[in-house]
């Protein structure tokens, strides 16, 4: 392989470093500053206003429990893509793989209604 094969990597790194710079830069050079000392540096802001009361709110356990639920059945289901894209090649070849996906459902069938039975899709109790 040349040198001039990698010549469109090159590119892209430079210019990748370039935008990062410049953005950097411009911030540097345009962003706003508090010059002097104020009672307001260093606070929570947000939409333009100042905020009132607490800034760290507590949040329920079952916001935590319907995120971890989300994460686990979305990397589930992401594991079905692969098997999807390379069913026809499988059929094809004699080989089976619908079983294997049929009991990998399943499972994920049981551990949603599991999870209906326990509760943890519920938000007003």
């Amino acid at each position: 392989m040349t040198l001039a094969a990698y010549l469109p990597v090159f590119v892209q790194v430079v210019l990748a470093l370039v935008i990062a710079v410049g953005v950097i830069f411009a911030s540097q050079v345009l962003g706003q500053r508090i010059r002097k000392k104020s009672p307001i540096k260093g606070t929570a802001y947000e939409c333009g206003m100042p905020a009132h009361g607490s800034t760290h709110t507590r949040f329920s356990v079952k916001f935590y429990v319907a995120a971890m639920l989300f994460i686990l059945f979305d990397i589930e289901i992401i594991f079905l893509i692969p098997w999807a894209v390379v069913y026809r090649d499988f059929i094809h070849q004699n080989i089976p793989i619908l079983l294997p996906i049929l009991f990998f459902l399943l499972v994920l069938l049981v551990g949603l209604f599991y999870e209906m039975k326990k509760g943890a899709l519920e938000w007003e109790k």
